[in-house]
């Protein structure tokens, strides 16, 4: 199989918190170019379907490669019109790879849809990753023997001290951190917050942060061609 699923999110706000958030449109637009460029196919799918917003914050930062798919008008046409989950075959693809944005952290968690396809894709023997905190959607997998799939897993994802740089640990409904070693995960991170840091354990490959899309993309690209 050659396609990928990117799962992104439909929460534009923080909660009842009318503080705007969304997708880090890098953390898509990062991911979709490396794996296009390494011949995967790339289907970008939301866990309600349709609009997908963007963190206003991440189109300032935006840089030149950014910069080219926000003037792309099939591909921001496309990000308004998202397929639900639950619309999607997971036998259709090698790997899912979840997107962040602080909006995932409302709806990743508890979407069963995407919790079946992850389960699926990585039963297929597909690899399941996420970037910063798309490591949500990795909070509540169950894999087929009711084990939580990150339970004695290193992985990483956004971390506390990032959320004090961003400055919004207080409107966040859960620190990642905190919750993804609840469910007995090996959590790791960079020395340095808002550097490049990516891990792989097997068929599990996470990414801490935006800046670490790249990092985390050959990752996955190079778990994919393992024999």
């Amino acid at each position: 199989m050659s396609r990928i699923l990117a799962v992104v999110t439909n929460q534009a706000t923080y909660g009842a918190d009318p503080h705007r958030t969304g997708l880090w449109i890098a953390e898509l637009v990062h991911f979709h170019a490396g794996a296009r460029r390494a011949g995967f196919e790339v289907d970008v799918v939301s866990p309600a379907g349709g609009r997908v917003p963007l963190d206003p914050r991440s189109t300032r930062f935006a840089d030149r490669q950014v910069r080219g798919y926000l003037a792309d008008r099939a591909f921001m046409s496309a990000l308004d019109r998202t397929d639900s989950a639950a619309d999607v075959d997971p036998d259709r693809y090698a790997a899912v790879f979840y997107t962040g944005g602080h909006g995932v952290m409302w709806d990743f968690p508890s979407s069963a849809p995407l919790q079946g396809a992850a389960r699926r894709i990585y039963e297929n023997g597909g690899v399941v990753s996420s970037v910063c905190h798309g490591a949500s959607a990795l909070l509540n997998i169950t894999l087929s023997d009711g084990s939580l799939l990150v339970d004695g897993r290193t992985v990483t994802g956004f971390s506390t001290a990032e959320e004090r740089v961003a400055m919004v640990k207080k409107r966040v409904p859960f620190l990642l951190e905190d919750e993804l070693r609840k469910r007995g995960a090996h959590y790791v991170r960079a020395a340095v917050p808002m550097t490049p840091f990516a891990t792989a354990d097997g068929r599990l490959v996470t990414g801490q942060n935006p800046y670490s899309t790249k990092v985390v993309t050959a990752r996955i690209i190079e778990t994919l061609h393992r024999p």
